[in-house]
């Protein structure tokens, strides 16, 4: 039976092909959805995206993964340097996390650098663009084996 990966995308990430692409490339959500579906099928997984600018929705997804996915690859935007909920519904849930940033947060501004997600994922990725993603993947494969 295929492992199942949940993929949550947070706030603003709707906005990819958009918002400031000189950072985040010219690749929209949906290209990036096909990507994961693609590399799901290739490692044979299956995956569920979704987006969400609300942080009680991700944490109610994350919640409601429990029993249904196998594991959780996130890019949670600007909740990665504000959110205990999300960092909590993690320990809760107590599953494999791998966490994904398009830019490399590292070298922008210092509110960026420390990330509640990051304490809780097996993995982090950043700055590699949407490859990271197919990254994540590749190690919740690995890591679900």
């Amino acid at each position: 039976m295929a492992k199942h990966v949940l993929v949550l995308n947070g706030p603003n990430l709707n906005m990819l092909g958009k918002r400031e692409p000189g950072i985040y490339g010219a690749q929209t959500l949906a290209d990036v959805e096909a990507l994961c579906r693609s590399t799901a099928d290739e490692l044979g997984l299956t995956v569920d995206c979704r987006q969400s600018n609300i942080e009680g929705e991700l944490v109610t997804w994350i919640q409601e993964a429990l029993g249904t996915a196998d594991g959780i690859l996130i890019n949670p935007g600007a909740y990665s340097h504000t959110s205990v909920a999300i960092h909590d519904a993690f320990k809760a849930v107590a599953l494999p996390v791998a966490e994904v940033h398009i830019s490399n947060i590292h070298q922008r501004e210092s509110f960026r650098h420390h990330s509640y997600v990051s304490a809780v994922a097996f993995g982090v990725i950043c700055g590699f663009g949407t490859l990271g993603y197919k990254l994540a993947l590749h190690a919740l494969a690995e890591k679900l084996a």
